[in-house]
């Protein structure tokens, strides 16, 4: 069996971590916001590194006013 990278985490420990609901992960993941990195099973595993880069953009233009479509356009 292949050792799981460190960097990776599952969605319910992203929610946990940058205190998100479940709910908000899948729903960013299923319009693009977040990429899923690998899985296992039926486990959908993110990078720490990439979920925190992109959680503080989508923060900042979320303050500004920004959709969450304008958001994903900006970040693709």
């Amino acid at each position: 069996m292949r050792k799981i990278p460190e960097d990776l985490i599952s969605a319910k420990d992203v929610a946990k971590q940058f205190r998100l609901s479940y709910q908000s992960v899948n729903y960013y993941t299923n319009i693009g916001l977040f990429k899923v990195r690998a899985n296992r099973g039926n486990k959908r595993l993110y990078s720490s590194h990439q979920i925190a880069r992109n959680l503080k953009k989508i923060r900042e233009f979320k303050r500004k006013g920004y959709s969450l479509r304008v958001i994903r356009d900006e970040l693709l």
